[in-house]
């Protein structure tokens, strides 16, 4: 199987949303990459840094590289080692009466993702890379600073890659307080140019839940206030983002339905999805603060019907 199975075309996203806030966050991170340096996505979770991050890929052009951070990862796991042997045996039978035998048995280097990406010159994805252990990530830093990747490779011509000129590197990362994230190092850190990114906009979310569900606008506009008026309270343990808006409005198209004329139906999945979003340890007592925030915003946004499930 060829090594460049692994390579992904870039291609626009299917009902990706562009509204001026993306735009502006996608045309200053592929400014940065023109100037020749790596961009990363900082963010809490439901900020659409991933989506944003395979967006500007596609901007780019080039040949794209995913990897997804893991904490197992080890170096050889992002620029790949020697596995197996080449084995050669002759035989040499020139004269009848003299056999003469030869064998030669040879590591083979394979590259994986990152060293693919590096030797070809493709856009590389490292999605969550702070996940990742940080003497992983080392071998990132000769690469972004001297564009030369070193190698454990027993080759004169695998121990050494020089760094294509059109490779380019995307990062994404959550804030290191986050369960599972490690701390980045300064000096990776000090090699990127990192983009804060938060939730969006109003109008940006408003567009992504509808494009997402079908709902139509006005009724789209009730589950993105009801969302974000939560997030805005401050009284949750983590912030609703955006896939909680997602995640009502395609249950409602799911039923066939809407947030006017589904009435309790509505309450129950903002309660449902809501409670479940913003709470990691689930207890009781936060349930019921969640519930009693979203039912005064159910309210606030609509007069509802008792009608139940079609």
């Amino acid at each position: 199987m060829s090594e460049l199975n692994t390579v992904l075309e870039p291609a626009p996203l299917p009902d990706f949303v562009e509204t001026d806030y993306v735009k502006d966050l996608t045309e200053r991170a592929r400014t940065y990459i023109k100037a020749g340096f790596p961009v990363h996505f900082r963010g809490p979770s439901g900020t659409g840094k991933t989506t944003v991050a395979m967006h500007l890929a596609s901007k780019i052009g080039r040949p794209v590289v995913i990897i997804h951070g893991d904490a197992e990862f080890k170096t050889s796991d992002l620029i790949g080692g020697e596995q197996g042997y080449s084995y050669r045996k002759i035989d040499d039978r020139f004269i009848h009466t003299v056999h003469k035998y030869e064998e030669n048995m040879t590591k083979q280097w394979v590259n994986n993702r990152l060293a693919l990406a590096v030797k070809h010159g493709f856009t590389l994805v490292y999605d969550e890379f702070t996940r990742s252990r940080p003497e992983a990530n080392n071998v990132l830093l000769p690469i972004l600073q001297e564009r030369m990747l070193s190698t454990s490779s027993t080759s004169s011509e695998e121990s050494y890659l020089s760094v294509h000129p059109d490779f380019c590197a995307i990062f994404t990362s959550n804030p290191e307080e986050y369960a599972g994230v490690n701390r980045t190092q300064d000096a990776l850190r000090d090699r990127m140019v990192t983009l804060d990114v938060d939730h969006f906009d109003f109008d940006t979310e408003l567009q992504i839940t509808m494009a997402k569900s079908g709902q139509k606008q006005e009724e789209a506009e009730k589950i993105v206030r009801v969302v974000r008026s939560l997030r805005e309270s401050g009284k949750t343990e983590f912030d609703p983002t955006v896939r909680g808006g997602i995640m009502i409005a395609k249950t409602l198209s799911v039923l066939n339905t809407s947030p006017t004329e589904s009435g309790e139906v509505f309450r129950t999945l903002c309660q449902d999805i809501l409670v479940s979003e913003t709470s990691r340890i689930g207890s009781k007592t936060n349930q019921e603060r969640v519930r009693q925030l979203v039912n005064e915003l159910v309210d606030h946004q609509l007069i509802t019907k008792p009608e139940a499930y079609a």
